[in-house]
């Protein structure tokens, strides 16, 4: 074929019959045999290649120039002979090509075999990273919320005073305030710190949202602390908060053990002891029997049976103060949890810098 007719339309090549189509498309097959086999004579495996992407192209290929100039504006009276004309190249041209390729291939191998790869060899395997252990403690603890109507949210690590202390109802007095405890950012504008624990998105939450609020706040905090086995001066906390007009401290109870249920396996106990904090009130530590000998007593929990996992209450009145909610109508709890300190439990892990020293035999054991 002198012209290629696959840049026009039937109408424009004067194709209005079957026999017509039928005609056009013998020439077409006619002339793609002829041009297979002279290309697999040559056994040049590039011309080869180009020949190929000319008639099967996805964008500007034979077969589909005759789609969509052939086949999808042809007439009704002759589209089905169209379409099942095309199938049937489609058929050959798809046979011919694994056919012929072959023997490109094979013929032009020895030529070209110092730039074949050689697929028998061995690959080489390269490690496929995880999650690291922290991120895995964080998506259970979000899990395990999420699945009772909490909500996760996240907020700044460099915080203002009054959000981190004054919100939370510590006031400038308070120890925690101390410079020993907190790392304040010289030269910064009121006086601006990083947060010692993620509480201030409580109340940064509870000034954009009426009630109900149910959330929880994972991410980093910051404190003065020496690192040493279990201390570091940067580490982990989830907070948790929820405000509505009928919680009640059984609400709390029931969350806190359904929690540790959830974390810990559904053998675990749990306790409150009488604490202070000063955003709730009243206040409690939640202690978990000890997830290594159940509760019986050993080195890990000093025999005690115990082990102490996180600190949390109700809501002081006195938070719903700088929030403006009504403190009449309201109630809530909150609480706040290491999450480093929970991955150690779970995992049986001796010493906080094991998660941060990058130690490949180590994150190993977490896949």
């Amino acid at each position: 074929m002198a012209a290629d007719p696959t840049t026009q339309t039937l109408a424009e090549l004067g194709v209005d019959s079957p026999e017509k189509v039928a005609e056009l498309f013998g020439e077409l097959r006619r002339d793609f045999d002829h041009q297979a086999n002279v290309h697999s004579s040559l056994g040049d495996q590039e011309q080869w290649r180009l020949f190929v992407l000319a008639w099967t192209g996805r964008k500007s290929g034979v077969l589909t120039r005759i789609t969509e100039n052939w086949l999808r504006p042809a007439g009704k009276d002759i589209k089905p002979v169209v379409g099942q004309s095309l199938n049937g190249l489609k058929a050959q041209v798809e046979a011919m090509l694994t056919g012929l390729g072959a023997l490109v291939r094979d013929t032009g191998e020895s030529a070209d075999a110092r730039d074949q790869i050689d697929l028998s060899l061995p690959g080489v395997e390269r490690p496929i990273g995880t999650r690291h252990l922290i991120r895995q403690t964080f998506e259970d603890l979000e899990r395990i919320f999420l699945s009772i109507g909490f909500s996760v949210v996240e907020g700044p690590e460099i915080e203002t005073p009054y959000y981190n202390f004054e919100a939370l109802n510590i006031p400038e007095h308070h120890p925690a305030r101390d410079n020993m405890d907190t790392f304040y950012i010289e030269g910064a504008r009121g006086g601006h710190l990083l947060r010692t624990h993620t509480s201030p998105m409580q109340i940064r939450t509870m000034e954009k949202q009426p009630p109900p609020v149910r959330i929880v706040v994972p991410g980093k905090v910051y404190r003065r602390d020496n690192p040493d086995s279990t201390h570091g001066y940067m580490f982990h906390q989830i907070e948790g908060l929820a405000v509505d007009t009928d919680i009640t401290f059984c609400d709390f109870k029931g969350t806190v053990e359904y929690f540790v249920r959830e974390f810990l396996g559904p053998k675990a106990k749990t306790r409150l002891r009488p604490s202070y904090f000063p955003f709730t009130e009243p206040s409690a530590e939640v202690d978990a029997t000890c997830h290594v000998c159940g509760g019986s007593g050993c080195r890990v929990c000093k025999f005690s049976g115990w082990i102490e996992l996180f600190g949390a209450g109700m809501v002081n009145p006195a938070v719903y103060g700088f929030v403006n909610y009504d403190p009449k109508k309201l109630s809530g709890f909150a609480f706040g949890m290491g999450v480093d300190r929970l991955a150690m439990m779970k995992y049986g892990i001796s010493e906080l810098p094991l998660l941060y020293q990058n130690d490949a035999r180590f994150l190993r054991q977490f896949p």
